[in-house]
């Protein structure tokens, strides 16, 4: 007998997991802003400038991908132990670089920093080039699929109770030798410079800085535009992973994604408003002096993204396929937390909003003044 209920929790939680990736990808606008450091910053000033004006926002980052890698874990808990226990070397080298960001803050401008300010800059260009590549690819394997057998009779073997195995020695960064997967991680990468430099617009009250910003704005925006259409009509016209809704067996199916998208109309309309919303708001910033263009394209990123995710997951689609062994592929039905489990998260999640609501208001706190060069002089802490 099906379970409606269950069935509406499973794709309730995927919903959410989808929004904080979505959310996710927003916030790396955090990670692109340190690759501009020294291209919009040419004195120790205005590199103190830009770092700081980072350096309020990068816990948000930060907290969203913790928050996101625990919603998916107690909510997915079969993509997790397959993920993160097969592909752990693309995973160890993601949290690095995090971990190197949040040192790079806490430590670039102490007092007898023996490994010197310019180290710590390294870092965090480190975790903005790597940390938004790294994760787009691994996003990327969504849609492309991974090396990896799922046997939950293993659960039966007392000497050897491992339920997924990966089946290939790269665990996890194979995927960067994907083209697809590239240049969705290349999207990413560009779009989050996209993004740092519309938020420097807005937040930053230096001239010079605002003028070299509006020059790499466009520098940036035409290899995003080509990595992300590269991605999408490539997307749509590959073959996807095809769930029976009665079997549960997976086979491929042409055209998959496209088939997807029409078929969830909302979705459809949600992807498009977002690349509309994205392209308006670097558009807007290219031809004038606006300087909120980073709230359009910010609000493009999330709707975009929720809507890559959802076409993943919906539709009798396997969101983590296998290339090894295609009914091994995980779905949002044979992934999930007992139906109990994702009820109490449900009731849990009814405080997102209040949480959304805070951040919010502690941004808005954040960024009431444009930052500037008196205030570095006169802030009591300084990154």
């Amino acid at each position: 007998m099906i379970d409606s209920t269950y069935i509406i929790l499973q794709h309730y939680w995927w919903f959410i997991v989808s929004l904080l990736g979505a959310l996710l990808v927003f916030l790396l606008f955090v990670q692109g802003g340190q690759t501009l450091i020294y291209i919009l910053g040419k004195n120790e000033s205005e590199r103190t400038i830009l770092v700081n004006a980072l350096g309020r926002k990068w816990e948000f980052t930060f907290t969203t991908l913790v928050t996101f890698g625990g919603a998916f874990f107690a909510s997915f808990p079969l993509f997790y132990s397959t993920s993160f226990g097969g592909a752990y070397w693309v995973w160890i080298a993601i949290l690095f670089c995090f971990i190197i960001q949040a040192v790079s803050y806490e430590y670039r401008s102490k007092p007898n920093n023996f490994l010197g300010q310019r180290t710590f800059e390294v870092f965090l260009f480190v975790n903005g080039l790597l940390g938004t590549i790294l994760l787009g690819t691994a996003v990327a394997t969504f849609f492309t699929g991974s090396l990896f057998s799922v046997t939950k009779m293993n659960l039966t073997n007392i000497g050897n109770p491992v339920i997924s195995s990966w089946q290939t020695p790269w665990h996890g960064l194979e995927a960067a030798l994907n083209v697809h997967n590239l240049s969705l991680g290349l999207a990413v990468f560009f779009l989050a410079r996209v993004l740092a430099i519309l938020y420097f617009m807005n937040s930053v009250s230096n001239e010079n800085i605002f003028s070299r910003a509006k020059k790499q704005l466009l520098i940036n925006s035409i290899p995003f535009l080509v990595f992300f259409l590269t991605f999408v009509i490539w997307l749509v016209l590959r073959d996807g992973f095809a769930v029976n809704p009665t079997t549960g067996n997976v086979s491929m199916e042409s055209f998959k994604y496209l088939h997807n998208l029409l078929a969830m109309p909302i979705v459809l309309a949600l992807f498009l408003a977002g690349v509309l919303l994205v392209l308006w708001g670097i558009f807007k910033s290219l031809i004038t002096d606006y300087t909120k263009g980073v709230w359009f394209s910010g609000i493009g990123t999330v709707l975009t993204v929720l809507g890559l995710f959802l076409v993943a997951g919906y539709n009798n689609t396997a969101y983590y396929p296998s290339t090894f062994n295609l009914q091994s592929s995980l779905t949002i039905y044979n992934s999930s937390s007992s139906k109990f489990t994702l009820t109490v998260m449900s009731f849990v999640s009814l405080l997102v909003p209040f949480v959304v609501a805070y951040i919010w208001h502690t941004w808005r706190l954040i960024n009431g003044k444009k930052i500037d060069a008196d205030e570095m002089k006169n802030e009591g802490h300084v990154y």
